[in-house]
């Protein structure tokens, strides 16, 4: 589908779904910096998207809960200075952050005790340490 995201094989955010807003970029510019809308503001109300299953859904809205607002996620790109080079830089930016949002989660750690080794070295170097800061005091009279 042309205009359509496409984050995964078998996940297609429709064209209709996405939101796009335009203003002007701040900072230097040249001639046009005043008249043309460059900046792009791209949002996806995640919660009323049809492209996602609702463990999909839960799982970006948990994940992402920093950068929504009332379960929308925005994204904004003016760093060129053509207002469709700055539309492909929010598309991507809006694919990363939902391909990072479906990841699976790593494993979780499993709590391991230090080694006994591990232990003796580490209260052996303490001990050195505090003996190097005893010689370095004044003697008691």
């Amino acid at each position: 589908m042309p205009g359509a995201l496409h984050v995964r094989d078998d996940i297609v955010v429709s064209e209709a779904e996405l939101q796009w807003r335009f203003s002007r970029s701040s900072g230097p510019g040249g001639q046009s910096v005043n008249t043309s809308d460059s900046r792009v503001e791209l949002s996806l109300d995640i919660g009323a998207s049809g492209a996602f299953t609702a463990p999909q859904r839960a799982q970006l809205l948990e994940r992402l809960r920093q950068r929504t607002s009332h379960g929308v996620v925005t994204v904004t790109a003016s760093e060129h200075r053509s207002q469709l080079r700055n539309r492909e830089a929010a598309e991507k930016r809006l694919v990363q952050l939902l391909r990072e949002g479906l990841a699976p989660s790593p494993p979780q750690r499993r709590a391991t005790r230090p080694t006994r080794s591990s232990v003796r070295r580490r209260l052996d170097s303490k001990r050195r340490r505090s003996d190097v800061k005893q010689q370095r005091r004044p003697p008691t009279p």
